[in-house]
């Protein structure tokens, strides 16, 4: 009855947990989340309030497919500031976030008998991105991700999709790795969605070691915007009027009044969403001396984005089994670690986007049910 396309795509598993807690809160039970990889902290005033002068003053139509030329500009901005680049506006296309982004490059750049390589773990839906055009998601193990790439590497390989920091792991490639992989021949597509969320020393961007990757990115963590559905690629000049095309087709154009306050954001709230970057750090901290108190190994060490992935393998293999007791339980909702590829399995992810008191409380009452039913 349905495509065979539709039929490889497999559930987003943390949003069927995110079902199931927001069930039990309309019976009544208190829930702390811990699953989405969602900023709690409300959107930037300043963007809210440019957004809704934009809608009053009729920013309600369609817009160029490639987006609003100043929001064009201001990414470029950003990013020539950012990194110390010269990125011409004209490779800057924007999007309803990324995810509509992904789709249409990976129309563009891959073909039924194509492979694309990941790491694992990885986001949970790349391999549906990849699928969904036919070709084959490769899986490279996380750990060895940078060492052992060209070991996966075949005349089929046409995308290299890297991803830093990195969901769900929270870890950060480093300025060497960034570089030996930019200089692969594959196109290098890099997910920098968790740029600016970070501890100690900077993200590296790509596009500082080569001009022919792909940047994907938007405003939806760093400036607490997952609710606006904003993003954008920077892509070489030979894609742009491919992907244009793509746009038109599939998607018309990303919203104007978004876009409106996306160029707000960028120009105006980059103070607010460095401060929203302290508090992160600060809950990082707490979470993983929560999660080490309670005898649960983080394992790699996460300094960016805003996710501890942690072993529960001792306890039970199933992770999406053991996500569903732990949340029906004692009412935290954490992500199954097999979301995220096959490593991902017999982990859990814990996202510290909530305030302080139910990161702690959430971790002791994790600790608690682990003592209770398995030692």
């Amino acid at each position: 009855m349905f495509s065979r396309k539709t039929e490889e795509i497999q559930p987003f598993l943390v949003m069927d947990i995110l079902r199931k807690a927001k069930d039990l809160e309309r019976d009544g039970k208190k829930i702390i989340h811990l699953e989405l990889g969602e900023p709690d902290f409300p959107t930037p005033k300043v963007i809210v309030d440019s957004a809704k002068k934009a809608l009053e003053n009729g920013k309600t139509h369609y817009t160029n497919s490639l987006g609003i030329l100043e929001l064009r500009i201001s990414i470029s901005n950003y990013y020539n500031e950012t990194y110390n680049l010269n990125i011409s506006p004209n490779r800057v296309i924007v999007t309803n976030g990324t995810s509509p982004a992904m789709l249409i490059l990976f129309q563009l750049l891959l073909d039924s008998d194509n492979e694309a390589i990941i790491s694992d773990p990885h986001y949970a839906c790349y391999p549906s991105f990849i699928t969904s055009t036919g070709a084959k998601p490769i899986l490279v193990p996380f750990k060895n991700f940078s060492s052992e790439i060209t070991n996966y590497i075949t005349d089929k390989t046409k995308i290299i999709l890297i991803n830093s920091p990195s969901n769900p792991t929270g870890t950060r490639l480093t300025k060497e790795e960034m570089e030996k992989l930019s200089r692969l021949q594959p196109t290098i597509v890099s997910d920098e969605i968790y740029h600016g969320i970070s501890t100690g020393t900077r993200d590296y961007s790509a596009l500082e070691f080569s001009d022919n990757a792909v940047v994907i990115n938007g405003f939806s963590k760093f400036f607490a915007m997952t609710g606006w559905r904003l993003g954008y690629m920077i892509v070489p000049e030979l894609f742009v009027r491919k992907l244009e095309i793509l746009q038109q087709n599939f998607f018309i154009s990303a919203n104007p009044f978004v876009q409106i306050a996306g160029i707000t954001a960028l120009q105006k709230a980059i103070p607010e969403a460095k401060l929203m970057n302290k508090i992160y750090t600060e809950r990082r901290k707490l979470a993983l001396e929560g999660l080490e108190s309670i005898g649960l190994e983080t394992n790699p060490y996460p300094d960016g984005a805003f996710y501890a992935l942690f072993n529960v393998s001792d306890f039970e293999k199933d992770s999406m089994k053991l996500a569903s007791e732990i949340l029906i339980s004692t009412g935290v909702a954490l992500a199954p670690g097999k979301d995220f590829g096959p490593k991902g399995e017999g982990q859990l992810r814990l996202s510290y986007c909530n305030s302080k008191e139910n990161i702690e409380e959430g971790i002791n009452l994790i600790g608690k049910f682990l003592k209770e039913k398995y030692l």
